[in-house]
């Protein structure tokens, strides 16, 4: 079973309005990041298909595309793939937000 992570800035203050990260925020950092493109729909292709309208930022790992799913203030990650873990460190620290598991 694969680890979700979370990265919030909710864990910094009483007031979690004023520090959601936006998702204009989100579009201004990733589109500053090459291996990053925008989605509003994220398939999932397997024996079925299931499409997900979302806002997606889609990181490019060689041939996988691993989401990075902006919802309600924070962004949401699968570590399934060992490789998210460093990433989603950076992204973290870059948009001065923490990390949760969970």
């Amino acid at each position: 079973m694969s680890q979700r992570y979370r990265i919030t800035r909710t864990m910094q203050g009483d007031d979690a309005a004023l520090l959601a990260i936006t998702l204009e925020e989100c579009k201004q950092y990733f589109a500053e990041k090459p291996d990053f493109t925008y989605t509003s729909v994220f398939t999932v292709k397997g024996t079925t298909s299931m499409s997900i309208d979302g806002d997606f930022f889609m990181w490019s790992l060689g041939d996988v595309q691993i989401p990075f799913r902006h919802y309600q203030g924070d962004i949401y990650v699968s570590g399934t793939n060992e490789a998210v873990i460093p990433k989603l460190m950076e992204v973290a620290s870059e948009l001065r937000a923490d990390i949760v598991e969970g």
